[in-house]
């Protein structure tokens, strides 16, 4: 699968999500104020969307088309776009 050959670099990242998460918990048990919350939260949203974008573009690059091989194709163009918009709106 691809994400084995990326698991080192995916492992990180959920790891770091990890900690944003126990972040989250420890302001929580601290009682901070919602505006510091929900920063930790939304940094942890970035994080995960990121996440996502990653595993998304590689699943499209390795199981449907990858632009890079044919890239006059049609669905490779789509494909293209499609990666584009994904990282766009995982931002």
């Amino acid at each position: 699968m691809h994400t084995i050959k990326n698991k080192t670099k995916l492992v990180a990242r959920v790891r770091r999500i990890k900690g944003q998460a126990e972040a989250v918990e420890r302001a929580l048990e601290a009682e901070l104020g919602c505006a510091d919350i929900l920063m930790l939260v939304a940094s942890m949203r970035g994080a995960i969307n990121g996440l996502t974008a990653e595993v998304m573009e590689d699943h499209i690059r390795n199981h449907i088309v990858d632009p890079a091989n044919d890239p006059k194709s049609d669905g490779a163009q789509g494909a293209s776009e499609l990666i584009d918009v994904l990282r766009t709106y995982l931002k």
